[in-house]
């Protein structure tokens, strides 16, 4: 009974995206001069930026709804709707990730505390190695 509550209620709310952690590698691609990239393109997973010449898709996963490794153990106190959810929308993210891969794109996964400041130097070493940009940043 609770179980088929509760799924009524999440049915109910409907997805507003990431708009924050989006605005935020916005950002970031703009200060370090990386362009190129779309949004909203239709492709498996609608991944959240799209470099269309380099065919490469990007991802930024917030850290509940996709299971991150250093912010897991928030997800365990949940109980067992938000593990099964997660554990969910874990297998869609591998079964987009290689429909992807198999249409010939590469994808980059970014997780959301990932755009935060104290972790910026960690991202543009990602960065760097997928658009061979040498950025600095001072702290």
């Amino acid at each position: 009974m609770f179980y088929q509550s509760r799924r009524e209620i999440m049915q109910s709310i409907r997805a507003r995206g990431n708009k924050t952690t989006e605005l935020a590698l916005i950002a970031i691609f703009r200060e370090f001069g990386i362009t190129g990239w779309r949004r909203h393109v239709r492709l498996p997973g609608r991944p959240d930026f799209v470099f269309p010449r380099q065919k490469l898709a990007i991802f930024v996963d917030g850290c509940f709804w996709h299971g991150c490794p250093r912010h897991s153990q928030h997800v365990n106190k949940s109980g067992a709707f938000w593990i099964q959810k997660i554990r969910t929308n874990k297998s869609r993210d591998r079964r987009n990730a290689r429909a992807l891969n198999e249409r010939g794109w590469t994808v980059l996964r970014l997780w959301e505390h990932e755009l935060s400041v104290p972790n910026r130097r960690r991202l543009l070493r990602r960065l760097s190695q997928v658009f061979g940009i040498h950025a600095e940043i001072s702290q």
